[in-house]
Parts: C-alpha cells; structure tokens; sequence
C-alpha cells in the first residue's frame, strides 16, 4: 500500500469537495429545478445575498471535486494502470466542470433575474422569462450531459479501482454502481430530475468515502510484470 503525502492531500480534496457540494446545497434557502422559473426569483429574492453565497460553495464544491480526480491522477495513473485511471478519471473531471458551468448560470441568472423581475408587471416578467427560454434551454443540456460524462467516467474508473484493487474492493464497485445508476437515469427515463436527486447526494458520498479510504489506507499499486496481461 502506498499511503503518503499524497495519497493524504488526495483524500482531504475528496472530502473537502463532499463538504463543499452539501453544504452548499443543504444550507441554500431555495433550490431552482430543471428550469428557472419566475417563482424562482421571488424566493431568491427573500435573501439573495445569502443564496448567492451557498450557490457559490456548491459551485466550488464540482471544481474541488475535479481537483481530486486530477490529484488522484497523478497518484494512481502509472503505466499499466492509467489506461482505465486516466480516461475514467478524465471523464469525471469533464463532467464535473460542465456543471459546475451549468450551476454558474443557474446562480448568474438566479440572481440577476431578481431585479430585473423586482416591480415588475406579469407581463413584464413573461417578456424577460421569453428572452432567457433558448439559454434556459442549453443550460439543461448542459446538466445532461454533465451528469452522463461523469457517469461514464466512473463506470471506467470503478473498473480500474476493482481491477487493480487500488482502493478497497467495495469502493470501486460502489464507483462502477453509481456511474451506471447516473448514465441510466438520465438516458433512460425521460423525466428524470426528481429521480436523479438521490443520486447526487450518493454523489457526495462517494466522495466522501473516497476521502476517507485514501487518508486511511492510501492507494494499492501492484508491482506487476510489464510483459504481463494483468
């Protein structure tokens, strides 16, 4: 077992992102759905300043999250076993960043909608909520694909971690599980965004326990005969 500097660095990413994606959703005042709404703004509006800043936590948690895959990379991506650690890994970080991109826009236009609705007639509102419908739209796009990618990228990296057994066993199947539920919800069920949620705090606790095996038993690499197919 290799349990070092930077298998410790590594871990605390881990949790510190977990922390950062929970507690910023948990302690927000109001969660927007699948589309901003104009209710949206009424209740952003009850203390805005507050929301912005957990929205702003729950952003830094997705790019902490793709540090600890980058720190992961570079503890575990060594030849042989980088070709299922590297584009797993890869992949989670591509994803994480493209929501952590769409939850940018869900907190800009959250809270700049606010006073561009404030005072506002019914009409006036519609007129705003019309202009913002095509960006709106991309933006779920952008969740989809975002929650996919990652997907994807854990299928292949709980694959490496149980190949090679670098983490616990346990974990990397807990890795391969929650890639496929993430890949399948989105893809197979159409209206998915109720049902997805579970899946994001199982998420945060992936992370977390991904945290926690690394500061406690760092990584597995075994030394393996490079002529060997293992």
């Amino acid at each position: 077992m290799k349990k070092n500097f930077e298998t410790r660095v590594t871990g605390w990413f881990f949790i510190a992102a977990a922390l950062l994606l929970w507690v910023g959703w948990a302690l927000s005042p109001h969660h927007i759905e699948e589309y901003i709404k104009s209710e949206d703004f009424i209740a952003i509006g009850e203390d805005v300043w507050y929301w912005i800043w957990m929205f702003r936590v729950h952003i830094f948690g997705w790019v902490a999250l793709a540090v600890s895959l980058f720190a992961l990379i570079s503890v575990a991506s060594k030849k042989p076993f980088g070709v299922l650690i590297l584009p797993g890994a890869g992949m989670v970080v591509a994803g994480s960043l493209i929501l952590a991109i769409a939850s940018a826009f869900y907190y800009n236009f959250g809270a700049w909608g606010v006073g561009k609705t404030m005072g506002k007639s019914p009409e006036e509102i519609q007129q705003f909520m019309d202009s913002i419908l095509y960006t709106n739209q991309y933006v779920t796009c952008f969740v989809r694909f975002g929650r996919v990618f990652s997907g994807v990228g854990l299928v292949i990296l709980g694959a490496g971690l149980v190949k090679w057994k670098i983490v616990k066993v346990w974990l990397g199947w807990f890795t391969v599980v929650l890639g496929l539920a993430a890949m399948g919800i989105v893809m197979l069920i159409p209206e998915h965004w109720e049902i997805y949620k579970p899946v994001f705090h199982t998420k945060v606790l992936w992370s977390l326990a991904m945290g926690v095996v690394l500061l406690m038993y760092g990584v597995n690499l075994p030394k393996l005969d490079s002529s060997s197919d293992q």
